[in-house]
């Protein structure tokens, strides 16, 4: 995301991350929607079209590790303005099946050059959801 300073709003943010996923190729392939993004937290989701699922029909791994690598980056830009993520760990940890994916990130820790973000991944079905994933990521500040 291409910011030098954070929103002062979450009104802002969510916006500068709207805008952001239409000018992301990949983001906008995935349809992956900020619903919020405030102070450390950010919450997305990404509906479960049949072009992002695997031969077993769960969401393939590498949509349940961009959600995961979004809601990261996104909560770490809320605190720290522009932002990319330097390394993360998924662990699967059940089958993505469902109607769309709910990613929650939050800030662990920010650092002068980095940030320490958790992701957790949800399947969901209608008003039922299914951890999937967990992630740790690392996230640079960008310099200027």
């Amino acid at each position: 995301m291409d910011t030098s300073s954070t929103p002062d709003s979450p009104e802002a943010m969510l916006a500068l991350l709207e805008r952001s996923v239409l000018t992301s190729g990949f983001s906008t392939m995935l349809g992956a929607r900020p619903l919020r993004c405030w102070q450390g937290e950010c919450e997305l989701l990404i509906d479960l079209k049949p072009e992002l699922t695997q031969h077993h029909g769960f969401a393939h791994g590498a949509v349940v590790g961009a959600a995961a690598d979004n809601a990261c980056a996104w909560a770490a830009a809320s605190v720290a303005g522009d932002v990319v993520t330097a390394s993360y760990t998924l662990h699967l940890v059940a089958p993505a099946k469902g109607e769309r994916l709910r990613a929650k990130g939050l800030v662990l820790k920010s650092g002068r050059r980095q940030l320490t973000v958790r992701a957790d991944v949800f399947a969901e079905t209608g008003n039922e959801a299914r951890l999937v994933a967990t992630a740790l990521a690392a996230v640079a500040r960008v310099e200027r």
